[in-house]
């Protein structure tokens, strides 16, 4: 069983998300790697292609292109709408 994110965290995660869609290439290194590890952990509600762009950011998250780092945060920001 995995661990629930605390309400602080999620929101800390959402704002993260929020500012990424305004201006992705301003996150730092280890904002586009947290953003990739909570996509990755969700398995039954990340798509294939979000799942490769957040192995992509966990692995190489300067090489990662403004527009995967705008489907991550669309993922977050979704699952805001979805719970």
């Amino acid at each position: 069983m995995t661990d629930k994110p605390t309400a602080a965290a999620r929101e800390h995660m959402h704002k993260l998300a929020d500012r990424g869609l305004k201006e992705p290439k301003l996150l730092t290194k280890d904002e586009v790697i947290s953003l990739g590890q909570h996509v990755a952990k969700e398995h039954g509600r990340a798509t294939e292609a979000e799942h490769e762009i957040a192995k992509k950011a966990q692995h190489n998250p300067e090489g990662i292109t403004a527009e995967e780092i705008k489907t991550l945060c669309s993922h977050v920001t979704g699952e805001r709408t979805a719970r």
